[in-house]
């Protein structure tokens, strides 16, 4: 009774509630929304998730009196903001000059988010575009790299490319890919449907010495962006013609058309459209074609 007493009074002691006060209530939700929306955008979100563990760890060992850890976070905590300064240095500017960039139009996006059939149609369209046009790629040998992000969003990525915000077809990407065109060297990333960005740069693999020497540049890459995010990458190889498909650090080599759509479809209409009802995730089909893994001998 005594702690139902304590918050009646302390709901009291704020009413009544102002125009201002809501106000000050949608604003500080609104940075904090967008905080937080900005930092997905990057790794930072991981660096954030794995402070938040430490703290949690901290209350708990005092919680419980445990005085080696309490002193090892204490020591810990002590540097804890210039740390943190230090750590988020990028990703604190990168969010600064966003704020500054950011527009009211996009607010809109918050109150109406995209139905789950609505996503899965874009989601639709842009695997026939992407398998149709790696079709027509391979039949003509030219290369390709296209990155389908996951849940590990990929800002750090996009920024190092050109900005497109396109809806995916087979005429485009073979626009893209052409090798006389100035988005051909490097790689498309696509984010819920729609192409974000193009000739855009990735990361290398972690052990690249012990990938098999005749695998060229965009292998490497799709290996490299598949190992520092959960995305999917598909490669064209312009020696051979072949697709490829890279997740997890692993290449799978030699998919045809409707393997690469049945694999796609799997592991993408699934994963966006179904994780609110599932909320796990299911292990990529596997291919009817042999799989060549990234370390073996084979020719590219």
């Amino acid at each position: 009774m005594d702690l139902l007493y304590e918050i009646g009074n302390t709901i009291a002691s704020i009413l009544p509630i102002t125009l201002w006060d809501m106000l000050d209530i949608a604003a500080l939700a609104f940075l904090i929304y967008t905080l937080i929306r900005l930092m997905r955008e990057t790794r930072a979100g991981g660096l954030f998730k794995g402070i938040l563990i430490l703290a949690a760890v901290y209350l708990l060992a005092n919680l419980f009196k445990m005085k080696a850890l309490s002193y090892l976070m204490d020591t810990a905590m002590e540097v804890g903001l210039f740390a943190i300064i230090v750590l988020f240095q990028p990703e604190l500017r990168r969010t600064v000059e966003k704020l500054g960039q950011s527009k009211v139009s996009k607010i809109d996006r918050v109150f109406a988010p995209e139905s789950q059939s609505e996503l899965s149609a874009k989601w639709n369209v842009a695997i026939d575009a992407i398998c149709d046009s790696c079709q027509d790629l391979s039949s003509t040998a030219t290369g390709a790299l296209i990155v389908v992000e996951m849940e590990t969003k990929l800002g750090e990525q996009i920024e190092t490319g050109t900005v497109m915000q396109a809806v995916p077809s087979k005429e485009l990407f073979g626009n893209i890919f052409y090798p006389k065109t100035p988005l051909h060297d490097g790689a498309v990333i696509i984010r819920d449907g729609i192409i974000l960005a193009a000739a855009c740069f990735l990361p290398k693999p972690q052990n690249e010495e012990r990938i098999n020497k005749e695998l060229g540049s965009r292998h490497r890459a799709a290996i490299g962006m598949s190992e520092n995010s959960d995305s999917i990458v598909v490669v064209v190889s312009e020696e051979t013609g072949a697709i490829s498909v890279a997740e997890n650090g692993k290449l799978t080599r030699g998919l045809s058309r409707d393997e690469l759509k049945k694999y796609l479809r799997d592991r993408i209409i699934s994963e966006k459209t179904s994780r609110p009802a599932a909320q796990k995730k299911t292990n990529p089909p596997k291919p009817k074609a042999e799989k060549k893994r990234l370390f073996g001998k084979n020719k590219n």
